[in-house]
């Protein structure tokens, strides 16, 4: 492999001569920045992505892995042995001059900080199976039914040859796991088209290829030990007493060089392995158990570890200051540590002291007129509407937005007149520069029938420079209230990450904007106080807290259930239903709200899409459980009549939204629609407008939902609200029924029918 060193400012590496690259200093560029990925392949303490690499014969997919360097121990391990992303590089050569396949080196990247991170880089293997998928296959006796093309067999004769010619050329592979063995059939593993020199067995013109990922442990030696070939075997996680057997005896079976053949596996080999083996399970359940106590136990006492995309703070700024912005979940990032977070509350005691009495206060009247709400709930039909989305400006592609926004609009039922989907729209009120692209959105989306509303967010300097403040609220007012009448002021105030500290900054943000708002629109209706989670302790005290200015005509809630799990799920004995009561509860009886109406201004679940998710990767979702918890959580809501508004954060993003484009990709309209947006669009189209008549009798888990459109016409949305399937009676038999997604379904042949977490529509027959 012929390569060449480099150095570009901030940073250096190596790089492979077979992919010439028009602009090294633009390909590390987009190589380093994870808003480059196109897909996220692994997200935990390192982090692996796949970028579009330009190079100067085309696009060339590679994978990008990530290495943090931010700790003393890592910083040290780098000093004495080298980076990962250097140890992976001298393997990935050791391989290959072994005549083993690892998906073929492309560059290596190494910051000059010394905590900075590095990358490996190294080209995609396409059309490969991680091995762990198989042998979780063959643990279950499914293999052969599952993997029909790769038998468990061939497959354990192949993986013994390999860890036997790793061996026989010094390498201590030592991380010899089934996730970073890929397996493949067709064509080479290692994704650049070269025949394999590897004497694997295999079945037919095409035996299986396996090579190597993940190879920043590797040691290099000339010779291993018994108890090192024993170490790397024992961490291949093959369950089946026979499959292990097979494994051990081809591996043993062909004699290493100076060593003699064995008959059959020995004693000594076989009682090593199983040592290890059973030791290495063992420790892996423990780490796993420590690795959660030890992550839970960090998150009270000391600062998460930040993604090395994530500014430093500046340098001696105190603890309320250290906030930078996170651009690829599009959110503030507070450095501080909870400790320091604690001394700077404690600092303010008086006011968070005002805020319990105020909450306190109000809670006897508050859980009176919840408990009036909650009898009353699902009592008489309510008008089904209010279905929305929110977003920010795509400047590279307004018209591709505008119509991702348009085709959301619908209206209960075929033949129904189009109705424009509400709209919230965030301005970014601390960048003047970014104005025009959001007073343009604005004008476009109410242009097209559009209600259009604004979120003003605060960040740390305008809370801190009022008069800064007040100039953007001016300038706001004066662009934007021709285009809508309402405005949440303030976001996430109970987070100091986003700027706000005491009740007195942030009814001084309320104060400045209800000046700016009312001078030039006397009928602006403020939103607020924007409280982020079931954090209602924290609603209940600003609405009630008595402060100049501090005073909204709805209240708004960014209202996130409970993101581990589906919206049904309760918490402090609360689901997504019981919450909304209880939000609106809340506003009935506010000092500071001027009626009882709420809107919830933001919502999602956040995607398995390394940093680019908004709270991490415990609570992410894949893509087919996003759209069923998005469908749900909207009926739940909007179905109490509770709620004005239910707005999904947001149209466009990486990690949560209903639609993405990644870096580079495509024209204009490129958008990647996912699965979350066609149900939103599904429900829309079916729903909007309809009268929702209340839930119909169904035993846990099977929710059935029952509404009527405007001519008559009535239907039931039913789903599972636990994982597993679940049955339930329909009021009478549907002629037809449709996918969450709004796709044409078998209709039941009767009146029962067998509900999955994944909500669908059912078309009752006329009476």
């Amino acid at each position: 492999m012929e390569t060449e060193a480099f150095a570009v400012e901030g940073w250096h590496g190596v790089r492979s001569r077979r992919f010439p690259l028009p602009s090294l200093g633009r390909a590390i560029a987009q190589l380093i920045d994870p808003a480059s990925a196109v897909e996220t392949l692994h997200w935990g303490r390192n982090y692996l992505y796949v970028v579009h690499l330009a190079t100067e014969a085309g696009d060339v997919p590679v994978v990008v892995k990530q290495f943090r360097h931010g700790g003393a121990r890592a910083r040290l391990s780098r000093r004495l042995k080298g980076s990962k992303a250097e140890r992976a590089w001298a393997a990935a050569e050791a391989l290959l001059a072994a005549g083993i396949e690892t998906p073929e080196p492309v560059l290596r990247i190494e910051s000059d900080e010394p905590a900075g991170p590095s990358f490996y880089v190294s080209r995609l293997a396409e059309g490969v199976v991680e091995a762990r998928y198989l042998l979780r296959a063959a643990a279950a006796g499914e293999a052969e039914e599952r993997f029909r093309e790769l038998p468990v067999e061939e497959f354990l004769d192949a993986l013994a040859a390999l860890a036997r010619r790793l061996h026989r050329n010094g390498i201590w592979f030592r991380d010899l796991t089934s996730g970073n063995v890929l397996v493949s059939r067709d064509g080479s593993a290692d994704g650049s088209g070269a025949p394999s020199e590897d004497g694997v067995p295999g079945t037919g013109p095409r035996p299986l290829r396996l090579a190597l990922v993940d190879l920043n442990r590797a040691r290099l030696g000339p010779r291993l030990t018994l108890s090192e070939r024993s170490r790397d075997l024992a961490r291949m996680p093959i369950l089946r007493p026979e499959h292990r057997e097979r494994f051990l005896r081809a591996y043993w079976g062909e004699p290493a060089e100076g060593e003699v053949a064995a008959a059959g596996l020995s004693r000594p080999r076989r009682f090593l392995y199983l040592l290890y083996h059973h030791a290495f399970l063992w420790r892996n359940r423990a780490k796993q158990r420590l690795r959660s106590l030890r992550a839970r136990l960090a998150g009270k006492l000391f600062a998460r570890g930040t993604h090395a995309h994530i500014p430093r703070a500046p340098r001696g700024a105190p603890s309320r200051e250290r906030v930078v912005w996170d651009h690829l979940s599009d959110q503030p990032h507070l450095h501080a540590t909870p400790l320091e977070k604690l001394a700077t509350r404690l600092g303010d005691a008086r006011s968070h002291f005002a805020e319990t009495g105020a909450a306190a206060g109000a809670a006897p009247r508050i859980l009176r007129r919840y408990r009036e709400l909650r009898r009353r709930l699902h009592r008489e039909p309510v008008p089904f509407a209010g279905a929305g989305v929110a977003l920010r400006p795509r400047p590279e592609d307004p018209e591709g937005l505008l119509e991702l926004v348009a085709d959301l609009g619908g209206g209960a039922g075929a033949g129904a007149p189009h109705r424009p989907v509400p709209v919230l729209l965030r301005l970014h009120p601390w960048d003047p520069e970014g104005r025009d692209a959001e007073e343009a959105l604005a004008r476009e989306l109410a242009g097209r029938g559009h209600e259009v509303s604004f979120a003003l967010p605060q960040n740390r300097e305008l809370v801190r420079d009022r008069p800064r403040w007040q100039g953007a609220m001016a300038e706001i007012a004066e662009r934007f209230t021709p285009h809508g009448r309402s405005f949440q002021v303030g976001q996430a105030v109970n987070r100091s990450k986003w700027g706000v500290w005491t009740p007195d900054e942030y009814a001084a943000l309320v104060a400045d904007a209800r000046e700016a708002l009312g001078r030039e629109r006397p009928d602006a209706e403020l939103l607020g106080p924007a409280v982020i989670d079931f954090e209602f302790h924290a609603t209940a005290a600003l609405l009630n807290l008595e402060r100049p200015g501090l005073a909204f005509d709805a209240v708004s809630a960014l209202l996130y259930v409970d993101r581990r799990g589906a919206p049904e799920n309760r918490q402090a004995g609360f689901d997504t239903v019981d919450k909304v009561v209880l939000l609106r509860a809340i506003a009935e009886t506010a000092r500071n709200a001027a009626s009882g109406r709420c809107w919830i201004t933001e919502v999602n679940w956040p995607l398995l899409e390394g940093p680019h998710a908004p709270a991490g990767r415990r609570v992410a979702v894949d893509e087919e459980t996003q759209a069923d918890y998005l469908t749900r959580y909207y009926l739940l809501a909007l179905g109490t009549g509770l709620v004005e508004r239910v707005f999904w954060w947001q149209a466009v993003a990486r990690g949560y939204g209903l639609a993405w484009a990644a870096q580079g990709e495509g024209e204009a309209r490129g958008l990647r629609r996912r699965p979350a947006y066609r149900a939103l669009a599904a429900l829309v189209r079916e729903l909007d407008g309809a009268a929702f008549l209340g839930p119909l009798p169904s035993a846990p888990p099977a929710r059935l939902y029952r509404f009527r459109r405007a001519g008559g016409e009535e239907l039931v949305v039913g789903w599972s609200a636990a994982a597993r399937a679940a049955e339930a009676e329909l009021p009478r038999r549907a002629g037809a029924a449709l996918t969450r997604d709004g796709a044409p379904a078998p209709a039941p042949a009767g009146t029962r029918v067998t509900l999955t977490p994944s909500p669908r529509y059912f078309v009752l027959d006329s009476e």
